[in-house]
């Protein structure tokens, strides 16, 4: 019955988002208190981003560089900088970048946080840990605040993500990515097989009655048989 619900509302999910988030919502995780502002999305409203919290809480990132694609209101990047990792964190929404940087001053932590279309401002560099919780409805967006939530009607988002993705990408580096039960998995792996990538799936829970996944992204090369 749940299950049944959540596919009802999923279409709709966006525009309640917008009639309850009209004014800033605060969340917390282990310790660290966030403000979100109207127009970034808020990570307690789906279990996709307290999922990756939870497992990035269990992985080794002192040291590590950390990019996070996507910040929205920064909680992921802010739990890497409290374990020690070097971060970036980027979006393209201009709200999310300043809300990361005040949640980042909020909570006494460093985080670098740039204005980017994806890859297109970051700098090079080898990162360890590519963090991505991406939008996956298949819905034009029509501003950067729906960007948070619709990918693109034919998979926009993901078409660009994956060649940019391969030019940074390093054998050494641990690309994440959390996907739902309720996005299209076949196409957007066909889209990633465009360009090399395959998907490994660590970690899988159910969160407010759907299934969240997070996968290993990985180009495969010859003799690599894990």
């Amino acid at each position: 019955m749940i299950r049944q619900i959540l596919r009802i509302l999923t279409p709709v999910l966006p525009t309640l988002y917008k009639i309850y988030f009209s004014k800033p919502r605060s969340f917390r995780y282990d310790g660290l208190k966030i403000i979100c502002h109207p127009g970034v999305f808020y990570p307690g409203f789906i279990g996709s981003t307290k999922h990756f919290l939870d497992y990035l809480q269990k992985q080794e990132l002192r040291g590590m560089k950390f990019l996070e694609l996507g910040s929205g209101s920064g909680i992921i990047s802010l739990l890497a900088s409290r374990k020690g990792a070097l971060v970036t964190a980027s979006d393209i929404n201009l709200l999310a970048v300043e809300n990361t940087k005040e949640n980042a001053l909020r909570n006494h932590l460093v985080v670098t946080v740039i204005q980017s279309d994806l890859f297109s401002n970051i700098p090079d560099q080898n990162f360890d840990f590519i963090i991505i919780n991406p939008p996956y409805y298949a819905v034009d967006p029509k501003d950067f605040k729906e960007m948070a939530w619709f990918c693109g009607k034919d998979y926009e988002y993901f078409e660009n993500l994956f060649p940019q993705l391969k030019d940074v990408y390093q054998p050494s580096t641990m690309v994440l990515m959390n996907l739902s039960e309720h996005c299209n998995l076949t196409d957007i792996q066909e889209i990633a097989g465009k360009t090399g990538f395959s998907f490994e799936l660590l970690n899988k829970e159910k969160r407010m009655g759907e299934w969240n996944y997070i996968f290993q992204m990985r180009i495969r090369i010859k003799g690599d048989e894990k």
